[in-house]
């Protein structure tokens, strides 16, 4: 393949191992990408994104990877997954191509990439059949439990009469199952791209890996220190701030699943039956509210700030986006609502609906996660421990792939 340079440009070395897919911008472009072939490296959006490092050259890398077919290089590129979608390099382009809009559209093509069930991909590509998917398996969930529901209680809420807790259990660790399968498929896969462009440090190689780890998983994906630190272009109040409401986002999710593991493990250990009544302060329970409460409002603020389009990067929105947002604030909802129900006098029948409704919703967010927007959970700390390890190894942090 012959390919002509522009002046200026960063073009990356090619071996006679590198393989050429002249179909990969196209591609990319399915997954929501704006037309990058705009771009000619002028290296503006280099130059404005505050988390590049001096050998660092996203998202321009990216973008001539993409130009020029290379596949590979793209998938094995730790800085695809450092990026925060500030939308700073858009603002700044002097040829509008949108070089913000084009990470997140090849993360989503990543994602696919690493997915060997092609679902991934169906739900970023295809709105209308991605929309259906998402209905049918919700209804599927609920009608496969309703199939077993028992009598509705008389003068108080029995939802675990209703639909058994024996078998959400088991539905759940299903789910687990597939998740673990599907899922670590897909890690493997990003682990062994990766892989070949990172030389763990010969002298202290198990303390360069644990100081790896903690760096990202505790310090970033955790404790999200640059996405505070240096991708928050807005003057808002803390709670407003893109950071917090992420933040919200992800531990009112996370803290839900764990608040429903320790419920389950109490029960195993014989200490409380799940669905037994607690008071608030029961510590399950507080935890479980708290995160309840963050969920719903990190979710809400992120759905009210896509819908306006407040910003850059939410300009453009795709089906997975707004499914995803829809879901987390179902799970959230639903959950409060169920919390009400159970207070009120009597046995409303619609609490039992939203149970069945909340169970549902919460198990096809657990799911979805390896074919999602929830994917970046999995392969953002990866990503950034590869990063981390590349830096102690005192290699230049933008030679991802070389």
């Amino acid at each position: 393949m012959t390919a002509t340079t522009i002046p200026g440009a960063v073009v990356p070395a090619a071996t006679p191992a590198t393989r050429v897919d002249g179909g990969l911008l196209a591609d990319i472009r399915r997954f929501g990408a704006a037309d990058v072939n705009a771009c000619f490296s002028c290296g503006v959006c280099t130059a404005t994104c505050p988390l590049v490092t001096n050998d660092g050259t996203f998202p321009r890398r990216m973008i001539r990877y993409a130009q020029l077919g290379l596949r590979d290089k793209l998938l094995s590129s730790r800085e695809l997954w450092t990026c925060y979608a500030c939308g700073q390099c858009s603002e700044q382009c002097p040829q509008q191509a949108e070089p913000g809009e084009f990470m997140a559209a090849t993360r989503r093509w990543a994602v696919a990439s690493y997915d060997r069930t092609s679902l991934a991909r169906t739900l970023a590509t295809r709105p209308l059949a991605g929309s259906v998917i998402a209905v049918l398996l919700a209804v599927i969930l609920a009608a496969f439990m309703y199939t077993a529901h028992g009598p509705m209680g008389g003068s108080s809420l029995e939802l675990f009469g209703f639909i058994p807790s024996d078998l959400i259990h088991n539905l759940g660790i299903a789910v687990m199952a597939i998740v673990l399968v599907t899922g670590g498929a897909g890690l493997a896969a990003m682990v062994l791209a990766l892989r070949r462009s990172v030389v763990v440090p010969p002298a202290r190689p198990g303390r360069a890996v644990l100081a790896a780890a903690w760096r990202a998983i505790a310090v970033e994906a955790l404790g999200q220190q640059r996405y505070r630190g240096e991708c928050e272009t807005e003057t808002r109040p803390w709670y407003r701030q893109r950071w917090f409401v992420h933040a919200a986002t992800m531990w009112g999710f996370l803290g839900l699943l764990g608040a429903t593991l320790l419920d389950y493990g109490l029960e195993l250990l014989g200490i409380k039956a799940t669905g037994t009544p607690v008071p608030i302060w029961y510590p399950v329970r507080l935890l479980g509210t708290v995160a309840g409460l963050a969920l719903l409002y990190g979710s809400t603020l992120l759905i009210l700030r896509r819908a306006r389009a407040e910003e850059r990067s939410l300009r453009h929105s795709t089906v997975g986006d707004w499914m995803f947002l829809v879901l987390l604030w179902l799970a959230g909802a639903t959950g409060f609502v169920l919390e009400l129900a159970l207070y009120l006098p009597g046995a409303p029948a619609w609490g039992y609906a939203v149970f069945l409704v909340h169970v549902a919703v919460a198990l096809e967010l657990v799911l979805l996660v390896p074919f999602s927007k929830f994917a970046h959970a999995i392969y953002r700390p990866v990503a950034l421990f590869f990063l981390a390890l590349a830096t102690s190894s005192a290699e230049p942090a933008g030679e991802g792939s070389r």
